[in-house]
């Protein structure tokens, strides 16, 4: 049983990475394209405007896995900033705060930097060769 755990965990990554990012895609739709339909729609150059575009645009290419490592970088980053700034001074509480999903979303994404987008990404098929040889300079 652990070793198809084990065999299946390089997909799992990308299954995490690509339901994730949908889900993230889906909040950069809603704050710049209305879809799904919202009564909030941010002022252009504002921060919320920002923050969808990063939404959007992170969102699509974490949903490809291209660039996975710095689009989640500053995608986790975007989140931390974002509970601290929209959510911690409402309550300590994230349970209460509304902030639960940005603390998931920072700390799923920083996972991300770390790990890349697994075998079914972009990244996994444009950069296959040159993974391994780095790989291979830090055992060295």
């Amino acid at each position: 049983m652990t070793r198809h755990l084990d065999t299946n965990a390089p997909r799992m990554l990308s299954v995490l990475r690509i339901v994730a990012a949908l889900i993230f895609f889906a909040h950069g739709t809603q704050k710049l394209l209305g879809f799904p339909a919202s009564d909030f729609s941010p002022e252009l150059l504002s921060l919320p405007w920002i923050a969808g575009v990063l939404e959007l645009v992170g969102g699509a290419l974490l949903i490809l896995g291209l660039f996975t490592r710095p689009v989640a970088f500053v995608l986790s980053g975007l989140m931390a900033f974002a509970y601290w700034l929209a959510h911690a001074p409402q309550s300590p509480f994230p349970a209460l705060n509304g902030g639960d999903a940005a603390i998931l979303y920072c700390f799923v994404f920083l996972y991300l930097v770390f790990a890349g987008g697994g075998v079914w990404s972009l990244d996994a098929l444009l950069f296959k060769n040159r993974g391994s040889r780095s790989a291979a300079r830090l055992v060295a």
